[in-house]
């Protein structure tokens, strides 16, 4: 798994070029490295690892995200769970994401306070990391589609 992918693109004028691609277990460290940083800045937002935010449901929903950026990072590092990991990263960097949006924009219920409050840093981190775990894992799930098309036609 740890291997390096070669791939052949064509090139316009004609000829190919050999372009290479990252090693898929550094592509998945990465990503795991990704998820246990979403679970450590929530853990942070909420005050520490012994603290429930406010409301409650919040606090429990930061708790599984916790869980879930953990656990995810753990399946990534599995060699034998290449769409189901990448599948629950691409859900992982989605859901915090857009309750930020949600919590910022038209509120969440029990906690209006936050509508407007765009200057938050650990909320800002929160974004950029899951974004860039959205983007990695939408790659990754795009060319595991692309990998099994083209197995799929081998074997014709």
């Amino acid at each position: 798994m740890a291997q390096e992918t070669i791939a052949s693109r064509a090139r316009p004028g004609g000829g190919s070029a050999r372009v290479s691609a990252a090693p898929e277990m550094a592509v998945r460290l990465v990503g795991s490295l990704l998820a246990l940083a979403i679970s450590a800045v929530h853990v942070a937002d909420q005050g520490g690892v012994t603290s429930l935010g406010s409301p409650a449901w919040m606090g429990w929903a930061f708790r599984l995200i916790e869980v879930g950026g953990v656990l995810t990072a753990l399946a990534l590092l599995l060699p034998w769970s290449s769409w189901l990991g990448w599948a629950a990263t691409l859900m992982l960097g989605t859901g915090p994401f857009v309750g930020y949006i949600a919590s910022r924009t038209v509120g969440v219920p029990g906690d209006p306070g936050d509508v407007g409050n765009w200057g938050y840093w650990v909320g800002t981190v929160s974004l950029v990391v899951e974004a860039a775990l959205v983007v990695l894992s939408v790659g990754m799930l795009l060319a595991l589609r692309e990998r099994l098309r083209a197995s799929a036609s081998a074997r014709r």
